[in-house]
């Protein structure tokens, strides 16, 4: 059990039987009033978003994670199998559970997938991965000056805005938080 005023953003807590993400919280102690601490919190099992408020004497039991190195293998269907680089044991996620992740999934990438009593709730990518470009088209001769992107299927599936000098073959440098473009890392 932690104190409200020790909450921090990421942290994942035991609120009214459920499982919940710390999503932002702030600590206030108006004039001459008791302080209390506002918290936003996202449930990890309905996704829903919502504002509590602790007071700063409450107690708030922290979430006891294990979190595990996972290797991605390979897609079947709407499954994902991973295993787990300690003990070669081998698992499954939906396209549902691991959401928009899918995009940054290529065979032998390591995460961390985060396990409560034994069950996965949540998988963490690296913040950035390199993904080969599959499909663009021709770039032009003028496009290290301009500021133009053109569209790159890459191959994960995703498609990103990318600057005119990247060709087909090039590997990129994608952030899995915003689905950008960061830089060129290798030229085919």
């Amino acid at each position: 059990m932690i104190q409200a005023t020790q909450l921090r953003p990421g942290m994942v807590i035991l609120f009214n039987g459920e499982l919940h993400t710390v999503f932002s919280m702030t600590h206030r102690t108006p004039g001459n009033l008791r302080g209390f601490v506002q918290a936003k919190m996202r449930n990890l099992r309905s996704g829903s978003m919502f504002e509590h408020r602790f007071s700063s004497e409450d107690r708030v039991e922290r979430a006891q994670l294990e979190q595990h190195e996972m290797e991605f293998l390979y897609q079947d269907g709407d499954d994902y199998h991973f295993m787990n680089t300690e003990t070669y044991e081998q698992m499954h996620l939906t396209k549902d559970f691991i959401g928009d992740g899918t995009n940054y999934l290529v065979p032998e990438m390591k995460v961390q997938v985060e396990f409560y009593e034994g069950k996965p709730i949540s998988v963490d990518l690296p913040a950035t991965v390199d993904l080969k470009v599959i499909e663009t088209e021709p770039g032009l001769r003028t496009g290290s000056v301009s500021n133009v992107g053109k569209p790159a299927k890459l191959e994960s599936g995703l498609t990103v805005s990318v600057p005119q000098f990247v060709n087909e073959g090039d590997v990129i440098r994608v952030n899995t938080t915003e689905g950008t473009y960061q830089e060129r890392v290798a030229t085919a």
